[in-house]
């Protein structure tokens, strides 16, 4: 019986947090070095996988604009767009809805924060202006070199745009070239994940040994209500998926599974597009006028889970604080939250930091976000996956529309 890749990533997973947690139980700096040799193994994995984005990116972006019309690429991306904005809405509203349920027992405790939250990370965020103007490339390499994702995806749009605008004869060239680069890297991409396990245990093992101990007590029980509420909304993705787009729930679990091990292991979603890609061709069979086009952009700008993880973070620092937020604060914190949810600079922990001007417009400590990225770790696992499989969700719910879904 032939054990597929999510099985095997899953199974080093699970053994590595095992073994990073009895490391960090037992407080010896031997068993600690030890665990860090590995990390490197596990670094050149994930750039292995990221090496192949920017192609994969560039080669089906350009597939799949320009072997369809332009009014049913605009269509999916126009129907794509609605999908990201109702179900951030949906995530926020569950936040608020459930979070303040969940959280109700966490004692107010501020001094006791105050000394563990420390300062504010030193980072400045880019004005929103200037991410509006970063859009448009000037120089699209000198993008794609940087991995700057939302420009390339511009940049690379607009050109397959004008590809697509062209005489048959030149245009059918262009196309092929790019359909055999996508499948060249696809492939790339099924050798990196066949040593995913061994990638996965050297990324989880030093990140488990250096910080398996340290949740506990309050800390501890935020982490657990933050996982329930992430699988909870990925659980709810597979009937939703069922209902809307008929896929049955078993193979779109098969579809998903590899990028989730990615994205759970990794913490990026960008990581996990190689991944996406090849489960919705192989087991969903969409056709890359849609996957090529939803995919890319959705990792880019679609944060399923973040509204609903950060409300419950900032609801987390008001119980804390001692400081009572009202139904109607709570339901304005969670539209703004779901709005700034698409707004992700590429920096570390970028998606807390821009909640920043909310806890200054609501009288919250700035140093509570201190402490949510200490205690980021373990949920943006989940939170990761749950995005993941929240964008391949857009995926298979559009492509009905199209008149295409494999059998």
């Amino acid at each position: 019986m032939r054990i597929s890749v999510a099985t095997r990533i899953l199974v080093a997973l699970v053994a590595a947090v095992t073994l990073g947690v009895i490391v960090s139980i037992s407080g010896s700096p031997r068993l600690l070095a030890a665990a860090e040799t590995v990390e490197p193994i596990g670094t050149a994995w994930v750039r292995a996988i990221q090496m192949t984005v920017i192609p994969l990116v560039i080669s089906l972006l350009i597939t799949g604009i320009a072997s369809g019309t332009t009014r049913g690429v605009a269509s999916v991306g126009g129907h794509a767009l609605l999908f990201f904005a109702v179900m951030a809405s949906a995530s926020a509203v569950f936040g608020a809805l459930l979070a303040p349920i969940l959280l109700s027992p966490v004692p107010a405790d501020a001094a006791a924060v105050q000394s563990l939250a420390g300062e504010m990370p030193g980072v400045a965020l880019p004005p929103f202006r200037d991410w509006l103007l970063a859009l448009v490339p000037a120089n699209p390499v000198q993008a794609a070199a940087q991995g700057e994702m939302l420009p390339l995806i511009v940049f690379t749009g607009l050109f397959a745009f004008g590809v697509a605008r062209i005489p048959a004869a030149r245009r059918r060239p262009l196309v092929e070239f790019f359909e055999g680069v996508a499948g060249a890297v696809l492939r790339i991409v099924e050798w990196i994940l066949a040593v995913g396990p061994i990638g996965v245990f050297c990324i989880a093992l030093p990140l488990t040994a250096r910080s398996g101990a340290a949740l506990a007590g309050w800390m501890g029980y935020f982490v657990l209500v933050t996982c329930l509420l992430l699988v909870t909304a990925l659980a709810a993705l597979y009937p939703l998926v069922f209902v809307v787009a008929r896929v049955p729930i078993r193979k779109f679990a098969r579809a998903c599974a590899d990028a989730q091990a990615v994205g759970f292991s990794t913490r990026s979603s960008l990581a996990s597009l190689p991944a996406l890609l090849a489960g919705a061709e192989r087991e969903l069979r969409l056709p890359t006028t849609v996957s090529g086009v939803v995919l890319p952009v959705a990792v880019a700008v679609f944060k399923f889970g973040s509204p609903m993880v950060r409300l419950a973070g900032t609801l987390f620092v008001a119980q804390l604080y001692g400081i009572g937020l009202g139904p109607v604060e709570i339901g304005a914190m969670a539209a703004a939250i779901a709005a700034l949810s698409f707004y992700s600079p590429g920096i570390p922990s970028g998606g807390l930091l821009v909640i920043a001007p909310l806890y200054l417009a609501f009288n919250l400590p700035l140093e509570g976000i201190a402490l949510l990225i200490g205690l980021d770790l373990v949920p943006d696992m989940f939170l990761t996956a749950t995005n993941v499989t929240a964008d391949m969700a857009v995926a298979a719910a559009l492509a009905p529309r199209q008149g295409t879904h494999g059998p």
